[in-house]
């Protein structure tokens, strides 16, 4: 492709990826199999409303839920749905009930009372029962009812801060779930339990209690049996790295199946993840991740072999399931030049088969035109920081001056960025932006001392380590540093307001969506999942107040003076919308150029096509005015 005019101006492209384009896709979100091995339910959000979707056995694709939202509430969500012998469970995003629907037709009816939130219903093989989590006045627990809703659901579990993934054994004799309690974070240190079921009495109740694994400084995630009962598999960071475990659960034996500098887990951000999938044969697909770059690989428990499967043009694998027949898995596919796909991977044969089911976009632009995101690294106090970079395309040609940079920032702080779909990375670099996706000291897929390198230091290692990124790429020429913008939102916000704050003038410009400006607020007024979040990266209070003063840029909020936009919705229950509104003030009173712009409706993040197509049409006009022709 030529880059003679119109490509003169890096910034100033014409792009075919439009606003409205990326405002109009689907979000791909948890897949589940019904028992009978042939049909596939899953999520799609459109827009506000998140619709149940079944496929069976390759027959049309219907929806199941147009009269009634479909989203679970507790902490950031997920644990939606669930599907077994012929019925569709789900929670109602108004009600927050959960609610059972056959999938052969019919409205269906609540099975739980409205009262707090429920996530996760995990029906048990007989189909008799729901176990689910529920949170209720600040209260977590395990509850189980009736699949008939005949009862009241009963707490079969309690007394922790959380719970997460509950899980049947094939007999339904047992049950293992995830739990933990704050300060830790679910990624920091949970633990595995397993319990045995006795439903003499003609109710639910455990007995033989026991942990299998993790503690107070040691992840778990995903239990999953395995179809002949005798393992429970899971995901455990011990060895420094998230890597697949096994418990025996006659000899009470544990084995490592994985091993090396890899990540076979992800951060438990959402209740429902997944990040294996258990096959008919016993073999397990796992999604495996090194330096932001994921595959599909085959575990042998048995063997004690590992396959890796070829699947390009796929870089990003998320949701996978497999049925209770047949050797094969669904997941949500995508790299970084291929928007998500729900994919079916047929594993029978010698080599994979991969069937497309539903695209999140219309790929009207080919692949071909889009930036393929390559791994970056640079040094920070002796520690090496990793990040993703997206050179503009179609390519600068030799010799022309270095391109504008955004230095984009994932929230968290506790995740990462890795080569999935990344449709704002995708949006500036077709205008001729270079873009880096930073994975700070403190991010996860990179090991537990590189995300421990983050306690107690956040608002300062992401901030080093952002600016040093800046300098890396202008080292490099890859990048402009003297025309870069910080952009981030929610943690990735703050990251945004403590740089212009720590750094004034060294960024021409920021964006900044629902980020926080007051850690003394956010305490206290976050949602429970969070209420002690900072104890670990900052430091508990009253004890920590100096460092809470020290680092929450609206107490400094007279040092910034490079242009800022900042976006935030009316109904953010994380960041509360107070936490712009004064950095606003601030701005407005010493006149620097900024703009606020607060959606109506909107949460912690953009749902709503109109509202992600004004925010990406106001922060490029914005950064042409204060960046490329400032």
């Amino acid at each position: 492709m030529s880059t003679g005019a119109p490509y003169t101006i890096p910034g100033l492209w014409p792009s075919p990826l439009s606003p409205r384009l990326i405002a109009s896709t689907l979000r791909l979100g948890e897949l589940c199999w019904d028992t009978d091995g042939a049909t596939l339910v899953w999520l799609e959000g459109r827009g506000d409303h998140g619709m149940a979707v079944a496929q069976a056995s390759g027959g049309p694709i219907r929806d199941l839920t147009p009269d009634r939202s479909v989203r679970a509430r507790i902490g950031y969500g997920g644990g939606d749905l669930t599907v077994a012998h012929g019925d569709l469970y789900f929670v109602g995003a108004e009600d927050q009930r959960i609610y059972r629907r056959p999938l052969r037709g019919g409205l269906g009816r609540p099975i739980t009372p409205a009262f707090g939130e429920a996530s996760t219903p995990a029906v048990s093989p007989d189909g008799r029962w729901v176990v689910y989590v529920h949170s209720y006045e600040g209260v977590d627990s395990l509850l189980a009812v009736p699949t008939d809703g005949s009862q009241l659901p009963q707490r079969i579990a309690g007394g922790r801060d959380f719970f997460m993934q509950p899980v049947w054994h094939p007999s339904g004799e047992w049950i293992a779930w995830v739990e933990w309690d704050q300060p830790n974070m679910p990624w920091d240190g949970t633990e595995l339990r397993l319990a045995r079921l006795d439903t003499s009495s003609g109710n639910l109740r455990l007995s033989e209690v026991r942990r299998v694994a993790g503690g107070a400084d040691t992840a778990v995630f995903q239990p999953a049996f395995s179809p002949d009962g005798r393992t429970l598999y899971f995901v455990s960071d011990a060895p420094g790295w998230g890597h697949l475990f096994a418990f025996d659960l006659a000899s009470g034996s544990l084995r490592q199946l994985t091993d090396g500098a890899c990540e076979y887990g992800r951060p438990a951000w959402n209740q429902g993840m997944r990040a294996f999938a258990v096959l008919p044969s016993g073999r397990i697909a796992a999604v495996r991740q090194e330096r932001g770059f994921e595959s599909l690989v085959i575990v042998d428990p048995e063997q004690g072999r590992l396959d890796p499967l070829a699947l390009p043009p796929y870089t990003s694998f998320v949701h996978p399931v497999a049925p209770l027949r047949g050797e094969r898995i669904a997941c949500v596919a995508s790299a970084g030049t291929v928007p998500p796909r729900l994919v079916v991977v047929d594993l029978h044969g010698a080599e994979p088969a991969v069937t497309i089911l539903r695209h999140a976009d219309p790929e009207l632009v080919p692949s071909e035109g889009f930036s393929v995101p390559r791994p970056f690294s640079w040094t920070v106090d002796g520690t090496d920081v990793h990040g993703l970079y997206f050179p503009p395309v179609p390519p600068l040609p030799p010799g022309a001056a270095p391109p504008p940079l955004i230095v984009s920032v994932h929230g968290g702080p506790t995740s990462h960025v890795s080569a999935t779909w990344r449709p704002y990375a995708q949006y500036f670099a077709t205008r001729g932006w270079a873009v880096l996706e930073v994975n700070y000291r403190g991010s996860t897929g990179h090991g537990r001392p590189y995300m421990l390198a983050g306690r107690g230091r956040w608002g300062i290692v992401d901030v080093e380590d952002c600016l040093a990124g800046v300098e890396a790429l202008g080292a490099q020429g890859l990048a402009d540093p003297r025309r870069a913008v910080i952009f981030g939102g929610s943690a990735g916000g703050y990251t945004v307001l403590q740089s212009l704050v720590t750094y004034p003038g060294r960024y021409r410009a920021g964006v900044c969506l629902f980020g926080v400006s007051n850690l003394f607020t956010l305490a206290s007024d976050t949602h429970k999942f969070e209420a002690r979040y900072l104890d670990l990266l900052v430091g508990a209070l009253p004890a920590a107040a100096d460092r809470y003063r020290e680092r929450s840029p609206i107490f400094h909020a007279d040092r910034i003076v490079d242009p800022l936009i900042i976006f935030h919705g009316d109904q953010d229950r994380v960041v509360p919308l107070d936490q712009s509104e004064t950095i606003v003030a601030s701005l407005k009173a010493r006149g620097v150029p900024h703009e606020f712009h607060v959606y109506q409706g909107e949460g912690h993040g953009w749902r709503r096509p109109e509202t992600i197509e004004h925010f990406l049409r106001a922060t490029e006009r914005f950064l042409r005015q204060h960046v490329i022709l400032a």
